[in-house]
C-alpha cells in the first residue's frame, strides 16, 4: 500500500548506519546465517513491537513518533504492517513448521475486520479504535498469503480467506479506463499497479486452487489491463494512472513489478505458453540492475520482499543465480549496517516501522529456505 511511507522510498539509499556491534561480515560457507539472522529479527519484533497489554502490533518503537491522524492518535499499526508479518510468517512456518505463526497472525488481523456492505473486507486500522479505508491491495496481500498457504498445507479456511479477498476486490473492478482495480474503497481517482498486480495473483492463485474458470478469465483481463496502461518501455512498472484524466505517475517501486513479473510465471505454469517465461526473465533482466544494481536497497525492505517472491519462483524455470544473488548483495549490506543494538533495522540513526522489520523479516526467511535449497555463498 503506498501510502505516507512510501514518499521516504527512493531517499534511502546510502543511508545505512554503522552500528560496530553489527558491523561483521555474515558468516561464508555457513547453511544457517539467514536462518539466524531470522530468528533474531523475529524475537526483536516480537520484544519491541509487540503490545502484550493489547494483543496488538505497534507502528513504531518511539512513542514519540506514533501517528496523530482525524484527531486520533494511531498508536497501534495499519493493517499494511500485518500484512507484511502475514507473509513473513508463511515463510517461516517452511524453515520452522513447529512456529505455527500463520494462525498467531490471522488472530492479530481480527480486529480489522470491517463487515460493511457491499463486501467484506479489512480495514487499513482496528475497527473500535476509529478505523480507516479499506485498501484493495491490503486485501490482496492477505489473499495472496492466505492462499499461499492453502498451497503449502491444504488447510480449508485458508482458501476460504483467499476467496473472500478475491470477492472483496473485484469490488474495486470496474470498465473506467478500461478495466482495472481502483487503489481503495473510499475513492475511485487512480488505479494502481499495487492492486491489480497482486489482483492478478489472487486470481490465479484461486484459479491454481480450485481449477475455476472465471479465475483465470479474471487473472487474464487484469494482467493485460496493467500491461497495456502501467508497464514502462524498459519491463518495469508505473505506480499509477488517474482515472480522471489518465495521467501517469511514473514512480517505479520494486513491488509492481515484482507482483507483475510472477504473475507471468504463473501464467506460464498454468498454460505452458512460453511467451510468459519469455516475458518473465524479460523483466528480471530489466529489474536486476535497475534495482540492485548499486548494491544497496533502492526501495524499503517490504517492496523488495515482493520482488524476492518473484525471483524465487522464476528459479524454478531459470536456473540463472544472477538475480538472487543480486539481491544478496544488498541483503548483506543491510545486515552488516542497519541494525541496530535492538536487533532492529534503522535507517540515519532512526528504527524503521513495522512494515519494514517485516519485510525484512520475509526476506531472512526467504534466505533462510534458499541457503538449505542453493548455493549462496558463490558471489558474482
Amino acid at each position: 500500500m503506498t501510502k505516507t511511507i512510501t514518499c521516504i522510498a527512493l531517499a534511502w539509499l546510502c543511508s545505512f548506519t554503522l552500528v560496530p556491534a553489527f558491523a561483521q561480515q555474515p558468516a561464508e560457507n555457513t547453511s544457517d546465517v539467514y536462518k539466524q539472522e531470522m530468528e533474531s529479527l523475529n524475537a526483536a519484533i516480537q520484544k519491541h513491537l509487540y503490545d502484550e497489554a493489547s494483543g496488538n502490533y505497534l507502528l513504531v518503537v518511539d512513542p514519540d513518533k506514533r501517528e496523530r491522524k482525524d484527531g486520533y492518535l494511531r498508536e497501534y499499526t495499519y493493517i499494511w504492517s500485518l500484512c507484511a508479518l502475514f507473509q513473513a510468517a508463511n515463510e517461516i512456518e517452511k524453515v520452522d513448521p513447529e512456529s505455527k505463526m500463520v494462525d498467531q497472525l490471522i488472530e492479530s488481523m481480527k480486529p480489522y475486520w470491517d463487515p460493511a456492505p457491499p463486501i467484506a473486507g479489512y480495514s487499513d486500522y482496528l475497527m473500535d479504535l476509529k478505523p480507516g479505508e479499506r485498501y484493495y491491495d491490503d486485501n490482496q496481500w492477505i489473499g495472496i498469503t492466505a492462499l499461499d498457504a492453502y498451497e503449502r498445507t491444504g488447510k480449508k479456511s485458508y482458501l476460504e480467506l483467499g476467496k473472500s479477498m478475491y470477492d472483496f476486490m473485484m469490488g474495486g473492478y470496474d470498465d473506467v479506463l478500461g478495466g482495472g482495480i481502483y487503489w481503495k474503497d473510499t475513492s475511485k481517482d487512480t488505479k494502481n499497479t499495487c492492486s491489480n498486480g497482486p489482483g492478478v495473483l489472487v486470481a490465479l492463485q484461486m484459479y491454481l486452487a480450485t481449477k475455476d474458470q472465471k479465475y483465470l478469465d479474471s487473472a487474464l483481463k487484469i494482467y493485460d489491463w496493467t500491461n497495456e496502461k502501467l508497464q514502462t518501455p524498459s519491463k518495469l512498472y508505473y505506480d499509477n494512472i488517474n482515472t480522471k484524466d489518465g495521467g501517469i505517475n511514473k514512480a517505479i517501486f520494486s513491488y509492481n513489478t515484482g507482483t507483475m513479473l510472477q504473475a507471468n510465471v504463473y501464467l506460464y505454469e498454468i498454460t505452458g505458453e512460453k511467451k510468459y517465461l519469455d516475458e518473465a526473465n524479460a523483466i528480471a533482466e530489466s529489474s536486476l540492475d535497475h534495482f540492485y544494481g548499486r548494491g544497496r536497497f533502492r526501495d524499503d525492505y517490504w517492496f523488495n520482499a515482493v520482488l524476492l517472491r518473484a525471483y524465487q519462483h522464476l528459479l524454478k524455470h531459470n536456473p540463472d543465480m544472477k538475480y538472487i544473488r543480486g539481491f544478496q548483495r544488498c541483503l548483506d549490506n543491510s545486515l552488516r549496517y542497519a541494525k541496530n543494538e535492538q536487533g532492529l533495522v534503522q535507517r540515519r540513526g532512526e528504527v524503521r516501522n513495522l512494515v519494514d522489520q517485516g519485510g525484512l523479516l520475509e526476506i531472512l526467511a526467504r534466505f533462510a529456505w534458499l541457503e538449505k535449497h542453493y548455493d549462496l555463498t558463490t558471489k558474482q
